[in-house]
């Protein structure tokens, strides 16, 4: 059964617009309301702290420059369109991963673009802060994996 490429690229569009939505709206939340540095008691066992993040994945290679930051974020997104057009017909429902994936990697791109860094600010104990965004790149990534290594549909 063919798809159409519209729908599939809406669906992913919409997720990912949705997610990034949710993240920039955190951490503009997180920006407005803790200072830097400063811990604020969420939940048992979990802490905001307002973090600025120059590294990658949870401050992995600090200091790398924003620019080649922003060319990996960007190519990486094109490579997750190409990638969703060319499954979507095989594996029903890959948009939503696709979708996940592209809106925490756009979320956090904006944050490099305008700030020069990644404002984290969920602070589990015994694990580096993170944002939402990453939560739904850690998602997509799960779901994704999860789609491929599933049948493909016939």
């Amino acid at each position: 059964m063919s798809r159409a490429p519209g729908t599939v690229l809406a669906r992913a569009g919409l997720t990912m617009l949705l997610a990034l939505a949710a993240d920039q709206l955190t951490k503009a939340i997180v920006r407005g309301s803790i200072e830097p540095a400063e811990t604020v008691s969420f939940l048992p066992g979990i802490d905001l702290v307002r973090v600025a993040n120059d590294g990658v994945a949870f401050g992995l290679f600090d200091g790398l420059s924003s620019g080649v930051l922003v060319l990996i974020g960007a190519v990486f997104i094109a490579g997750l369109a190409a990638f969703l057009l060319h499954e979507a017909d095989e594996r029903p429902g890959i948009w939503l991963p696709v979708g996940l994936l592209a809106g925490g990697a756009i979320g956090n791109l904006i944050d490099r673009l305008r700030d020069g860094y990644v404002t984290d600010f969920i602070d589990p104990p015994a694990w580096p802060a993170f944002n939402l965004a990453d939560i739904e790149i850690t998602v997509g990534v799960i779901l994704l994996a999860w789609a491929l290594l599933r049948e493909p549909e016939q």
